[in-house]
């Protein structure tokens, strides 16, 4: 069974962002990146897969030439492959899952994984989309796994609890922190990580759908207000909550 793994290379949530000075991108000076964080649980969960039921794994980003960090953590984990769809200028996130389908299409992948959302733009659709496109069964959110043979079964989590799920073979997985606790790249495989070939491609070109006009930062909070320390505040509190807050 072919396995592939789809990664993004995003900036480190703990990173001070700034604004570019093109005004529609951030400022890549002094911002650490990083294997976004849900495709870890994506990586570990296709490691798992082979691990139980055998076959082959490859991971796939799309990006420019800093992702293949990203891939080179993905290989120190284990994985057996790395496909970097090279490309430098932004693409919509139905832009993103067409290079993807297109590659995981020619891999032969059966059983795709992904993290269920990048933190750097959070649209949390790239997986859905990809299964659309490649006609596979999807599930989203998964906190668990089961397969058996060509059937898949997974819990997920929705809004107030969680549902079980059953689908079959080919199918798009997307992770949610809980499905697992990703490893750590042994020594041994971080060396091994870098005598292995990322083998590069460049993705069809495609269409963007949507189109960023412009990036700011939130507006600043103002500083805190105490009216006083007792009921006899409560009538200026209720006059500043209508007048000024405008909140009732």
């Amino acid at each position: 069974m072919k396995i592939a793994v789809c990664v993004s290379h995003v900036p480190d949530t703990a990173a001070k962002i700034n604004i570019g000075s093109d005004g529609i991108s951030i400022d890549p000076a002094g911002v650490t990146y990083v294997v976004n964080p849900y495709d870890e649980f994506a990586i570990e969960e296709a490691l798992k897969s082979k691990e139980k039921f055998g076959g082959e794994t490859v991971a796939i980003s799309l990006g420019g030439d800093a992702n293949k960090e990203t891939l080179r953590k993905a290989l120190a984990m284990g994985i057996d492959n790395a496909v970097l769809l090279k490309e430098s200028g932004y693409r919509d996130s139905l832009s993103v899952s067409k290079a993807l389908a297109e590659e995981i299409n020619a891999q032969g992948a059966e059983l795709v994984f992904f993290g269920k959302q990048s933190v750097d733009f959070d649209n949390s659709v790239v997986g859905q989309l990809t299964a659309e496109l490649l006609g596979y069964n999807c599930i989203s959110v998964a906190v668990s796994f089961t397969l058996d043979g060509n059937k898949i079964i997974c819990e997920r989590e929705i809004e107030g609890g969680k549902e079980v799920v059953e689908t079959n073979l080919p199918a798009v997985i997307t992770a949610q922190k809980g499905l697992n606790e990703p490893r750590y790249a042994s020594l041994k495989g971080i060396m091994a990580a870098k005598k292995k070939e990322i083998i590069e491609k460049v993705p069809a070109a495609a269409t963007n759908y949507v189109e960023v006009i412009s990036m700011k930062k939130p507006a600043s909070k103002q500083a805190g207000k105490i009216i006083g320390t007792d009921s006899s505040a409560v009538p200026e509190l209720i006059r500043l909550l209508r007048e000024e807050a405008k909140v009732i």
